[in-house]
């Protein structure tokens, strides 16, 4: 399993303090079935927790999950400031779900090193 996060995600996350640990954590909970919400076409709704904030001062992400394949981070929000995606935009995540999971390797690999994603790598890869 492969797992990235695009460069608005990585921002996001950066901006936040959210950590590449807390994102594996997410992932976790995808393969284990555990989501906050099915969106379809690959795409998850899942929570982020924020530190000393508890979940209702958490942050939402749009993630595309595809078990035993790849994970890619879309899309970041804070609770607080927005409930939820509009259809526009789970028109538009749908569509990137579907190309992302068509990429062969050599493609993904060419994304990450353009930067345009950024791979989480495991701890044995590190």
């Amino acid at each position: 399993m492969r797992i990235f996060k695009n460069k608005a995600f990585h921002q996001f996350a950066k901006n936040e303090g959210i950590a590449d640990s807390e994102l594996k954590e997410v992932v976790k909970q995808l393969e284990k079935g555990q989501y906050y919400a099915d969106l379809g076409g690959s795409i998850y709704k899942m929570e982020l927790v924020r530190k000393g904030k508890g979940k209702h001062g958490g942050y939402r992400s749009i993630v595309v999950f595809k078990n035993d394949f790849r994970t890619i981070f879309l899309y970041g929000f804070p609770k607080s400031k927005k409930d939820n995606i509009n259809d526009k935009e789970l028109r538009f995540f749908k569509g990137k779900a579907k190309d992302n999971l068509s990429f062969t390797e050599e493609q993904i690999n060419l994304l990450v090193k353009s930067k345009i994603l950024i791979e989480i790598l495991q701890e044995d890869e590190k």
